[in-house]
């Protein structure tokens, strides 16, 4: 039996499990940092000291980073309350550290080599007396030519306690680095940090279409991510289960990956799934924790299947009140955007590496805080982005708890032409810190392409790139029955 002591630590730590959220970090400095905050309130009735680390996101117990040739990483050691004495931890590079979380989670990382991480001679984070917040220490990484570029590799870290009067959590005293070393491949990464989603409607149209756009000036693809609309999530009425089935269009794609899809992975640009309820009673928001930790597995399999990078959640076409299903099938609950949080946090879980996108609209237009073992943990905290709705702005702060607000889409752009948004609406997220936007159904076929599409595209890539589109005019048609 555990101490009463350690229960009531493990209880009120606020800790989220594998915080990763999609970060796209090459390098960074204390100048550029943006730290992120964390609800110390939850802590105020406890008069033990506990400490706990974030990186210069504010993600506690891991960090996703991509780079090129070198990269690195800034962590912090932060305390719940004021000290009268210094406290320090030492952070070293602990091969075990990854053992156990494989095992724990059935997964089978590899390990980022020891060879190629720099660490200070003396590794440590320290707080001084009267203050809540120590200096950061900064973790380099170097390419050594030889890893793949389609793998995460951890660098793992175990955290010790050296000096103070001050508590770590034995299962928390670790951090975990996932690693991508793309050194060698095409990224789509541009200097502003503004991330564009192309939300293409596949029955329709070639995902192909998203090379075609270029920036003059830094030669990057002006897509970021394609989200492919879209897979639906499926009640199995014989089974009990809630599983993903896709329409012949989207099949033939995910069937043709290396045709489709992997062209656009080649270029640096992500591809996303869409996931949405398909009119059956099963939706994102009706779903009790053990069916979202089953669906979940359902998820993650789809991902390593067909090689995706993330999932876009979308709540459309959810027929609760037909169904009702909470009241008659076990596994079912009553709809609320806290079942959605749920399973946002148990795909999280499963996959740290991918990339969550929420559609903020009806049900979900936002997500709450949830509480899992004791813990409370922020939706922003396994969210990756939020988009809202065509033409809709305003700061997703407290829709969507600890997401930055360079994760928030504003201004979505539906090209039918049912919105398109004007530079004066782009140059307002520019100013406001907002480095998040999506464009829908995107077709060079359709009649406005001349008039609308293409305008609004090079309005994106002056407002948010401070350059020129090149279109290159060629048009990949649907060639696939």
């Amino acid at each position: 039996m555990k101490n009463m002591k350690y229960l009531n630590l493990l209880k009120l730590q606020c800790m989220a499990l594998l915080m990763l959220g999609g970060l796209f970090i090459s390098s960074c400095t204390e100048d550029d940092m943006t730290v992120g905050t964390v609800d110390e309130k939850l802590y105020e009735f406890h008069d033990d000291l506990l400490g706990y680390l974030t990186d210069s996101q504010g993600k506690q117990l891991a960090s996703n980073v991509e780079f090129r040739s070198s990269g690195d990483l800034l962590l912090y050691l932060n305390l719940t309350k004021k000290t009268t004495s210094d406290c320090a931890v030492s952070v070293v590079y602990d091969e075990n550290v990854l053992e156990d979380y494989n095992v724990r989670n059935s997964a089978s990382y590899e390990l980022f080599p020891q060879s190629q991480v720099m660490l200070p001679e003396e590794a440590v984070l320290e707080v001084k007396a009267g203050e809540k917040k120590s200096s950061p220490l900064q973790i380099s990484f170097v390419s050594n030519g030889e890893l793949s570029m389609d793998k995460k590799y951890v660098i793992p870290l175990k955290i010790n306690v050296i000096s103070g009067n001050l508590d770590l959590v034995q299962e928390e005293n670790t951090w975990l680095v996932f690693v991508t070393d793309k050194t060698g491949m095409p990224d789509c990464n541009k200097a502003s940090g503004v991330k564009i989603f192309s939300c293409m409607e596949v029955n329709d149209t070639n995902p192909l279409n998203n090379l075609s756009f270029t920036l003059k000036n830094s030669k990057k693809l002006l897509i970021d991510a394609l989200i492919m609309f879209s897979g639906n999530m499926m009640y199995n009425r014989e089974t009990g289960q809630v599983t993903m089935k896709y329409n012949a269009n989207v099949q033939a794609l995910l069937d043709k990956n290396e045709h489709y899809l992997k062209p656009l992975q080649d270029h640096g640009m992500k591809v996303f799934m869409g996931i949405m309820p398909d009119h059956d009673g099963s939706g994102l928001c009706n779903l009790a924790p053990e069916t979202c930790r089953e669906f979940a597995l359902e998820i993650k399999a789809m991902c390593d299947a067909y090689n995706l990078d993330g999932i876009f959640l979308d709540e459309e076409y959810a027929d609760y009140n037909d169904y009702n299903l909470y009241l008659t099938v076990p596994g079912f609950v009553r709809p609320a955007a806290s079942a959605c949080s749920r399973l946002a946090y148990e795909v999280h879980k499963l996959q740290p590496e991918k990339d969550i996108v929420v559609y903020a609209y009806g049900t979900i237009f936002s997500l709450p805080s949830i509480y899992v073992d004791g813990r409370t943990i922020q939706s922003g905290e396994y969210v990756t982005y939020a988009v809202r709705d065509y033409g809709v702005a305003g700061n997703m702060s407290s829709s969507f708890p600890g997401l930055p607000k360079s994760n928030m889409g504003l201004y979505s752009q539906e090209y039918t032409g049912r919105f398109i948004a004007k530079k004066s609406q782009l140059q307002w997220m520019v100013d406001g810190g907002y480095k998040t936007h999506m464009i829908f159904a995107m077709y060079p076929y359709r009649l406005n392409f001349e008039y609308q599409q293409l305008p609004s595209m090079q309005d994106i890539a002056e407002v948010f790139f401070d350059d020129e589109l090149v279109y290159d005019g060629v048009k990949y048609p649907k060639d696939w029955e």
